[in-house]
């Protein structure tokens, strides 16, 4: 047991390294739950936007091979 240090304010709440441990399992948890949970999106995209696939296909824009030149070795 540490003793106490008289040198710290009384009102300051310490955090523990348990503290820190037990925060981040339960933020763990709460991501598997949400991870697992189905169906639960807040702005669902149109079932024919998702389905239709695009006519035109692959373009190669200015944006495109700006990319390229940057990522040649």
């Amino acid at each position: 047991m540490p003793k106490p240090n008289p040198l710290r304010d009384p009102r300051q709440p310490t955090l523990s390294r348990r503290t820190v441990f037990a925060g981040a399992g339960v933020a763990g948890a709460a991501a598997a739950v949400v991870a697992v949970l189905p169906g639960v999106t807040q702005n669902p995209e149109p079932a024919a936007a998702a389905t239709a696939p695009s006519a035109e296909g692959y373009r190669l824009t200015e944006h495109i091979q700006r990319y390229y030149k940057t990522a040649r070795v």
